[in-house]
Formats: structure tokens, C-alpha cells, sequence
């Protein structure tokens, strides 16, 4: 046996390999004859998991391999690369590069989100100002850590062919998120945010405006623009396919970009030069003074935040763009269906969140009826 008490816990440990694979863990137990007990059964657990993944197609799957395939066939080409990049690794370094992803249940899931919770934002410990910072939202353990390991099992389920009899069931760790709230933006904020944009910035930000696209979304590519038919088509949440109008106000938007960047549409102009700048990527690439180069999902992220506080306007993201223009269009239109195909909605559900709009359609029709009847009763 080889269990063992590590320093600073009270708890014994296992460590063992089955099949060249080395399973690790805490035994959850102070009682040596009970950690040996538990690690017996951990054995055999592990034999059994990895005789079951080797009956599957490619062999046995790790976390760290499923990751980097998942990785090289999706995550690389999000928008948001960079983001699924740390999503990814944050689940390796958590379970350990070795684990097998037919060994996850439902228990090891529900510590994962319970570990991910408890951490703060932006992994720091205080804010600016000295204050403890806040905890990650209900929504960032979501959709950086639950709906991330979820999108690698169904890869492997659905096109490298691998079976899960240990798959968590999703929903149970789904945690409540509080309702969204609709944020419409004001004439004076409006203002102070397009005199607060840099103009290398000002067409992207106008993009957004005219489309309510998300911020994904806006790092588009020439070849996703489509002149003759009239439309955008860009793969948007959840790689669905997101098709947006060319209407005249977009039109004139993109056109003077033409011929900015052979492959996308935003750019930006280098305020000074750097040499050999490492990027994410790390290809060393370096920035020319005054030459142009594509607009990021993290550069646009970074420009929104200097923006808005140049502006001033407070409790405005850059999703609310979207919002925004949501509730105008249902306020010019009256028309819920019209807004749900404008936003992209798989569900109408989704898009009834502006229904109040027509509640202010409603109540400003009754008023009007109103004072109708009270001018009818006093002419007789």
C-alpha cells in the first residue's frame, strides 16, 4: 500500500499508477486502515476505467489529452482564443493532466464548481482601492468552467467517439444566475461615449451600435461579408451561425475600411512603434507606428474598459450594446418576432425580456383612450 499523510492535512493520500497512467487523490479519511481500504477500491475503480477506455476509439482519453484536442480543433479558432486557452488549462491544472475523462462524475464535477466559486475576480485578492475583491459570478463559473468541460465531453462523444457511463448530468450544476437586466443607453451617455472613442475605434463601435452584435462577433473577417446577397454571416454563441443585415447605415460603415487589411475588417492604428512585442500566441510580431493591424476580442475588451470610464458612464457593458439596440428596434417596431430575429434568438423566450417596452406601448395607448373619453363626456 502506499498511502501516505502529506504535510499540512490531516488526511491520507494515494498514489499509484495503473497502465502507465498514475492516479493521485486524498482518501478523505485521518484512519490509515480506512485510507488503505479507500485506495483498494480506487484501484480498482481505475482498472476498470481504463480497460473501458481502451475499448473506445483512440484509447485511453485524459483530461490534458481531450484538452488539447479540443483545443486544436475549436478552441483555437474562437474569437475569444484566449480566453478558452485559460478555460482549458484551468481544468487541467485542477484535475491533473493524467486524469481520465471516463473517472469525472457527478461528485468530481460538483468540487470543481464549488472550488471555482470560492475564487476571486480577475484571480486578484483586493481591487484598487485596498478593498477585498469580489468572488467569481454565478456566471463566470458557468460559462468558464461548467459549460467548458461539457463542450470537451460532447466532443469526445460526438465526433471521437468515445463512451461516458460517468457523465455528470450538466443541469445539476448549473448554478442560478440572476435574471439580466435590460440597460438602454442615454442620449447624454451615448454622446460622451462617441467623443470618448479613439476614431481607429469608431467604426467597430458604430458596427455594434448599428447590429447589436456580442463582442465576438465583431471581430469580423472580409470573407464573412457578403456584398452581393446583402448579408454578414459569422458563426456567433454556441457556433451558431449569425446572419446580419447590410443595411445603408452599415454599409457606410464598412466601406471606407476597404483595403485597411487583407483579411479583417477592423483595424487599429499602432500608436508607436515596439519591437519584437511577444503576442498570445507567442510569434514575437511587433507593432509599426502608425500601420495597422486587426482589432483582438482582447483589445477590443481592453479599449471598451478606457472608453467607458473616459466617458463616464457607469453600469454599461459592452453587451448592453446589444440590449440597447433591442429594446429601440422593439420600441420602433412593436414587434417581439422581428427583435428575435434581429438578436439571432434560438427562442422567443429569450427575447421577451423587452417585452416592457410594449407595456409602455400599452400604457401610453390606455392614457390616450382615457383622455379620449373624458373629452367625449364633456362635450355632451
Amino acid at each position: 500500500m502506499s498511502v501516505y499523510k502529506p504535510k499540512n492535512t490531516p488526511y491520507y493520500h494515494f498514489d499509484f499508477q495503473v497502465g502507465g497512467i498514475r492516479f493521485h487523490g486524498s482518501t478523505e479519511t485521518a484512519n490509515r486502515r480506512e485510507a488503505e481500504a479507500r485506495e483498494k477500491v480506487e484501484k480498482e475503480k481505475a482498472k476498470a476505467e481504463l480497460k473501458a477506455s481502451k475499448n473506445a476509439k483512440g484509447g485511453p482519453l485524459t483530461i490534458d489529452i481531450a484538452a488539447a484536442r479540443y483545443w486544436t480543433e475549436i478552441g483555437q479558432h474562437h474569437a475569444n482564443s484566449e480566453t478558452t486557452w485559460t478555460d482549458i488549462n484551468r481544468l487541467v491544472g485542477y484535475f491533473g493532466a493524467a486524469k481520465l475523462m471516463s473517472a469525472i462524475g457527478d461528485d468530481d464535477i460538483a468540487k470543481l464548481v464549488q472550488w471555482r466559486r470560492a475564487q476571486t475576480a480577475w484571480g486578484k485578492a483586493e481591487t484598487k482601492d485596498g478593498e477585498p475583491m469580489r468572488l467569481v459570478s454565478a456566471a463566470t463559473v458557468n460559462r468558464s468552467t461548467t459549460l467548458v468541460i461539457k463542450k470537451i465531453f460532447t466532443r469526445a462523444k460526438r465526433t471521437w467517439r468515445y463512451d461516458f457511463p460517468l457523465e455528470p448530468n450538466w443541469r445539476d450544476h448549473w448554478l442560478k444566475e440572476p435574471v439580466e437586466r435590460v440597460r438602454e443607453l442615454k442620449q447624454t451617455e451615448s454622446s460622451s461615449l462617441y467623443l470618448a472613442t479613439r476614431n481607429d475605434y469608431q467604426p467597430v463601435f458604430d458596427f455594434v451600435r448599428a447590429t447589436g452584435l456580442r463582442l465576438q462577433e465583431c471581430i469580423l473577417k472580409w470573407s464573412e461579408v457578403d456584398w452581393q446577397t446583402g448579408w454578414i454571416t459569422k458563426l456567433g454563441k454556441n457556433d451558431r451561425p449569425v446572419r446580419t443585415a447590410i443595411t445603408s447605415e452599415v454599409r457606410e460603415i464598412l466601406l471606407p475600411l476597404r483595403g485597411h487589411h487583407p483579411e479583417f475588417v477592423f483595424t487599429y492604428q499602432a500608436a508607436r512603434t515596439r519591437t519584437g512585442e511577444a503576442s498570445y500566441k507567442g510569434d514575437g510580431e511587433g507593432r509599426k507606428k502608425g500601420d495597422r493591424y486587426p482589432i483582438t476580442y482582447s483589445g477590443l475588451k481592453t479599449q471598451w474598459k478606457r472608453i467607458r470610464g473616459k466617458a463616464g458612464v457607469e453600469d454599461f457593458r459592452f453587451h448592453d450594446f446589444r440590449h440597447d439596440l433591442a429594446t429601440k428596434l422593439l420600441r420602433e417596431t412593436g414587434n417581439l418576432k422581428t427583435v428575435q430575429k434581429a438578436l439571432s434568438h434560438r427562442d422567443i423566450k429569450t427575447t421577451t425580456r423587452y417585452a416592457h417596452v410594449l407595456d409602455e406601448e400599452v400604457a401610453g395607448a390606455l392614457e390616450s383612450l382615457s383622455k379620449k373619453r373624458k373629452a367625449q363626456r364633456k362635450a355632451k
